[in-house]
């Protein structure tokens, strides 16, 4: 008879130990996840504001080499008309004869591919026929924050009108 009571005993004793084992794989108890997720959003609070500073640092380097390729088929039109474009022609004589006939003849464009590019935070480049600081024409973009002067990031890019 005590082998019954102990035969009897032993299912219910691997029963527990199984509810046991279902339990463990049923998943991560509400602390485990807040641990992760405490984690994760430290990484991401290193790791992403090195991210976007490199991001900002890119688009400003597109910039930069966008204002030297209008600048050189400015200068290509340049040679070919004689003159920049003025005030109210701007960068679209890159792409459009001028309407002067004698101009049209000597005009050999369109000087770039496509239209003219927009600068990296989607703006208009500004463009004045008036000499820069550092060139022949002023053509700059206002940077990030859209707004003239600035620093660092959102500083103007290109040559800048003088003062």
């Amino acid at each position: 008879m005590n082998k019954k009571r102990n035969v009897a005993w032993a299912p219910a004793f691997a029963g527990a130990r199984c509810a046991r084992g279902r339990r463990a794989q049923r998943g991560f108890t509400l602390l485990e996840m807040l641990v992760v997720l405490v984690i994760i959003g430290l990484v991401v609070g290193l790791v992403g504001t090195q991210l976007f500073n490199r991001l900002d640092r890119s688009k400003v380097t597109a910039a930069e080499t966008q204002v030297k390729l209008l600048k050189s088929a400015l200068d290509t039109m340049k040679l070919d008309l004689g003159r920049y474009p003025d005030a109210q022609e701007g960068l679209q004589l890159l792409l459009v004869p001028p309407a002067d006939p004698a101009l049209r003849r000597r005009w050999t464009g369109p000087y770039l591919d496509g239209q003219v590019p927009v600068d990296p935070w989607g703006r208009a480049y500004v463009y004045d026929p008036k000499p820069a600081a550092n060139g022949p024409v002023t053509l700059y973009s206002l940077g990030a924050d859209g707004k003239p002067g600035g620093t660092d990031l959102d500083a103007d890019i290109g040559f800048l009108p003088a003062r």
